[in-house]
């Protein structure tokens, strides 16, 4: 017994406590998928208050209750939606939630700006159990690293793969979604509902509409040295650069934010998949400035499958509005089409999720960037 104890520690021992937070992990540390000194802890458990039971509002509170242009994390479901603002989720980072009877993870990691929603159904030995995930404290490249508290794994947020733990190798389904403007969401979702600001988390109220990543994500600037060795960055991107990315397996390929601001709309190929990209101007940046009104303009990006009905569809973007080519319907930055012969049609959510470039290019380093 003492060797199994030594070794354990000798295992947590690899793992990165500059400021020797108190670790109360009761993980199997032998098993892993990564190099355990790649791990950082940063903070102590529960530093991030979860929102186990949210609140929501309707159009007319939220619209009153933030800023229209703050981006927030949108998902649908049967015809169901909900958004949770990525300032919220700066002091929260994770929700477990529920829509339409699936339970579901809305995660977002400021330092690597990694946005996923991912389902907390998981098959654990042939039984289905439903996960229920809060904040580790500890990064690995920056990225967050969360945890389930039925098995205390640990899951890098920005794959949804557990890499510490009884889970390690296993993966999470995500589920699409869309980083839109709070005013873009009611506008395409005007029954939806959206995160309140009265949570039971006072110290955190306080931060709502602030930005205590000040700067941050200014091209030019670089990720903070004490969370991820400035000389691995990947010199093909600003690090900085916002992205989309797609992943089929190990297959990725990436766009960045500069070529869709100057194309407004891009048809492209993605493995087999015809798909097409919009970009809208609107949305404020919640990493720029410390009050959100003051923010500079970054705008959104949604991605779809550029077939509908086994038509397959071309889009052009005129005097700030989306068109399919064949029948000059009009389209709205969710996939949703509101003009001309396929009126009331949706386009299918393409997975995709946003990050920084220094992040997705440190954990693939071998995708596909796009090249205009």
């Amino acid at each position: 017994m003492s060797l199994i104890v030594l070794f354990a520690t000798s295992l947590f021992a690899q793992i990165q406590n500059p400021r020797n937070v108190e670790y109360i992990f009761k993980t199997d540390t032998t098993k892993s998928n990564v190099d355990l000194s790649e791990i950082i802890l940063v903070l102590p458990r529960r530093t991030f208050p979860i929102i186990d039971t949210p609140a929501f509002v309707n159009k007319d509170v939220g619209l009153k209750m933030f800023i229209k242009t703050e981006p927030v994390i949108s998902v649908e479901i049967d015809g169901k939606a909900k958004a949770y603002t990525m300032n919220m989720f700066s002091s929260h980072e994770l929700s477990n939630d529920v829509l339409v009877g699936i339970p579901i993870l809305p995660s977002y990691c400021p330092l690597c700006n990694s946005a996923v929603v991912y389902d907390r159904r998981h098959n654990i030995n042939g039984q289905e159990k439903v996960l229920t995930f809060e904040v580790s404290g500890m990064l690995r490249h920056s990225g967050m690293v969360i945890f389930d508290t039925e098995t205390e794994s640990w899951w890098q947020q920005s794959m949804g793969k557990a890499i510490v733990g009884d889970l390690a190798g296993e993966q999470l389904k995500v589920i699409p979604s869309l980083i839109l403007s709070v005013e873009e969401f009611f506008d395409n979702y005007p029954d939806g509902q959206i995160l309140s600001k009265e949570t039971d988390h006072t110290r955190s109220m306080e931060r709502y509409g602030k930005n205590v990543y000040r700067k941050y994500d200014s091209i030019g600037n670089l990720p903070y040295a004490r969370y991820f060795k400035v000389d691995e960055i990947d010199s093909r991107l600003p690090a900085m650069e916002r992205l989309i990315d797609i992943q089929d397996g190990e297959f990725s390929k990436i766009y960045s934010f500069t070529i869709l601001k100057e194309k407004g709309v891009l048809n492209d190929t993605f493995k087999s998949k015809n798909i097409v990209i919009f970009f809208q101007e609107g949305a404020r940046s919640h990493l720029d400035e410390y009050n959100l009104e003051e923010a500079r303009e970054i705008g959104t990006a949604t991605v779809f499958n550029a077939s509908i009905d086994g038509r397959l569809l071309t889009f052009k973007k005129k005097e700030g509005r989306f068109f399919d080519t064949q029948t000059k319907s009009e389209w709205m930055i969710s996939g949703k089409c509101i003009a001309g012969p396929l009126k009331g049609k949706q386009l299918s959510i393409e997975p995709h999720s946003n990050h920084f470039a220094f992040s997705w290019l440190k954990f693939h380093p071998n995708t596909e960037i796009y090249q205009d």
